[in-house]
């Protein structure tokens, strides 16, 4: 059994491109390295955030290849080898592996609505084609499907099957998986808004969003939490809620990106079908960094 563990404020990389929708490597770069500076306790390449849809097979091992190389082992990399098809996901898993990464970070199959007997099947194939660990990535909002409690428990089983980013926002879910689970289980969120509510409930971390943009803050979230600074843990994440709220003001990354790009970090070039903000949300995006106090 693994006994590999996630904790603390993991970010969920954006992939900065440029104006043509070519990879800006220079700026990824650039950005992993900021994040590990600034306290970042892992990272997770070719997630959602990072768009992995719409980026081909050589983009995603190339983005992989270079958060290892880059990190050089200061903070470990979650590798996003998610798919619809299993075959996809295996291959990408692989190359995960032998790129060097710590970990998979595997989503529930979208499209497709697999039955709870397709999941389990979807989830053991990748962990059965791969030695390092699998984290489950349930994010019904996108993928339509739930992996239920009861198949969370099954999946469990697996040596390999480590944990889950559980992005239900339901904060029942960590009770009942721990309830459920017959092993230590690495929770973490995938929720900025319920991090700390998240770790109230048991979880571990978060795999952040947000993090993108205020590394320091988010990860000050978690390690106060596990000094016991309970009361300034809450603070810091009182301040953060305007910024968690704008940043999903419109479908996820557009605004980080745009909120990157304010900051010098990245520009804010995503690819179709994610359309640029529009001015509200703009506003908006620039008002919360205003108000936490990122930007003047």
């Amino acid at each position: 059994m693994s006994d590999t563990r996630f904790t603390g404020s993991i970010t969920a990389l954006i992939t900065p491109m440029n104006r043509d929708g070519s990879l800006d490597f220079t700026s990824f770069e650039h950005l992993v390295n900021w994040q590990i500076e600034e306290g970042t306790s892992a990272l997770c390449a070719m997630g959602t955030t990072g768009e992995s849809p719409t980026l081909s097979h050589q983009e995603h091992h190339e983005v992989i290849e270079r958060a290892i190389k880059v990190s050089a082992g200061r903070a470990p990399v979650i590798a996003g080898a998610g798919s619809n098809s299993t075959s996809e996901a295996v291959d990408l898993a692989r190359h995960a592996e032998k790129a060097g990464a710590s970990a998979v970070l595997v989503v529930t199959p979208y499209y497709n609505k697999p039955t709870q007997e397709g999941l389990y099947r979807h989830f053991m194939a990748v962990a059965d084609a791969i030695s390092i660990p699998v984290v489950l990535y349930n994010i019904p909002g996108r993928s339509v499907i739930d992996i239920s409690v009861e198949t969370m428990a099954r999946l469990a089983r697996h040596a390999n099957i480590i944990g889950v980013k559980d992005a239900t926002a339901n904060l029942l879910r960590p009770l009942q998986v721990r309830r459920a689970v017959s092993k230590p289980f690495n929770q973490l969120s995938g929720e900025d808004g319920t991090a700390v509510s998240f770790l109230a409930a048991g979880g571990d971390g978060c795999i952040s969003v947000t993090s993108n943009v205020a590394p320091a803050l988010c990860a000050r979230v978690q390690a106060d939490w596990q000094a016991g600074r309970v009361a300034d843990a809450i603070a810091t994440q009182d301040k953060l809620l305007p910024l968690h709220d704008a940043l999903f003001c419109e479908s996820n990354p557009a605004p980080v990106k745009y909120a990157a790009s304010l900051l010098g970090l990245a520009g804010e070039t995503c690819r179709l079908p994610l359309a640029p903000l529009t001015e509200p949300s703009r506003r908006l995006v620039k008002a919360a960094l205003v108000d936490v106090g990122l930007l003047n």
